[in-house]
């Protein structure tokens, strides 16, 4: 029996996690990589180092791939047209991905289905978005580009129209939404295979710091059973709508009447379902894997009753592996994932998860192993 080869476009971390939980199932990788050293090129055995950006780089690493997938959401549209044209199965495939390169197409396909979102539109200059800011009851409104932006880049909150000159200067279209007056934000993560089986994990509270999230605690604190299940029926309705195959995550706003509105939507393993790996019978990363190759979805309940991860970002203390000595021995039951990378201020360089029956606990220990690797915490 011949096991089936998954090509992976993109080195990152997502690549690197997604590749782990592929090795108990004998499920080999190729890795489509901008450098050697990026951190799934350190460990996938079978890397190509390549610009995913051109067509023909592409089509020769998908040759003797069974199935197409990514770890970020930048391969150009037609690209993957073109490999899917070729007879390579693309997952999830192009009509899908776009809703998750594009914001504006994105907005414009939920707000086609129904789907609960701020109030948004496409602006043409600075003068627009102050007639946006008007009809939305004033500024500050946000301002996103609506390709590229990641953890925070390319997204901005403007207080009057004389700052939202900046996003115009990208040279691509930009999409103003209303700001959102929010009690928290929440993500619900679901994965989807081909055939349309689907698994939902308990919806998380995501703590965001400075764009960047820092913190996921499974399952929110104080939500409603009827309010996740509403999150949860919602993003895998998203799914079905528009053809997503593999792990989607929906980012989230909980509004103070106590309803739900997306925010962006991730379709790859994303940061809110890392603590999956610990915390949850399958994780995201071992469904994502079989998503994409059709198998039989696993388990997605909670192992229990609350699990945190907290982001290691980098900062001015690169010795993160001396730090382990400490964090070990503090919390045995501590589960450290680091991502090989260059220790650098505000990168994501790994994460933690901790687990157990009491939040307050949970959350402490994973805050101080968080901030003992970085070097914010020496004690």
């Amino acid at each position: 029996m011949t096991f089936p080869v998954v090509g992976m476009v993109g080195g990152g971390q997502l690549a690197r996690m997604t590749h782990e939980a592929g090795i108990p199932l004998g499920i080999r990788f190729k890795l489509l990589s901008d450098t050697p050293q990026d951190s799934a090129a350190q460990v996938v055995g079978d890397v190509v180092i390549g610009d995913y950006r051109d067509l023909d780089t592409l089509r020769a690493f998908a040759r003797g791939c069974d199935v197409i997938t990514f770890d970020h959401e930048h391969v150009p549209t037609e690209h993957l047209r073109a490999l899917e044209a070729d007879g390579i199965p693309v997952r999830p495939g192009p009509d899908a991905l776009v809703h998750a390169q594009d914001k504006g197409v994105m907005r414009a396909k939920l707000t086609e289905i129904g789907a609960p979102c701020p109030r948004h539109r496409i602006v043409a200059d600075p003068a627009d978005v102050e007639r946006f800011a008007e009809e939305v009851g004033g500024f500050p409104v946000v301002l996103k580009t609506v390709r590229g932006g990641y953890d925070g880049k390319g997204v901005w909150v403007v207080r009057s129209s004389n700052e939202a000159a900046e996003p115009f200067r990208a040279g691509v279209p930009v999409l103003a939404e209303e700001k959102v007056s929010f009690v928290r934000e929440l993500a619900a993560n679901i994965v989807r295979s081909p055939h349309g089986q689907a698994v939902a994990y308990p919806v998380v509270e995501s703590v965001q710091v400075d764009g960047v999230c820092d913190t996921v605690i499974a399952p929110a604190p104080g939500l409603s059973e009827e309010l996740s299940g509403q999150a949860q029926e919602l993003a895998l309705r998203i799914a079905r709508e528009l053809g997503v195959v593999g792990h989607l995550a929906v980012e989230l706003f909980e509004t103070a009447d106590g309803r739900v509105l997306v925010n962006e939507l991730a379709m790859r393993p994303h940061n809110s379902g890392h603590w999956t790996q610990d915390g949850a019978i399958t994780s995201q990363f071992a469904n994502h894997v079989r998503a994409v190759l059709d198998l039989p979805l696993g388990d997605p309940r909670p192992r229990a009753r609350w699990t945190v991860m907290a982001n290691v970002l980098g900062g001015d203390y690169p010795d993160m592996y001396s730090a382990y000595l400490h964090c070990m021995a503090r919390d045995p039951q501590l589960k450290i994932h680091m991502y090989g990378k260059d220790v650098k201020p505000g990168r994501k360089v790994g994460h933690v998860n901790t687990y157990g029956d009491d939040l307050a606990d949970v959350r402490e220990r994973a805050a101080h192993a968080a901030g003992y690797l970085r070097g914010t915490i020496t004690e």
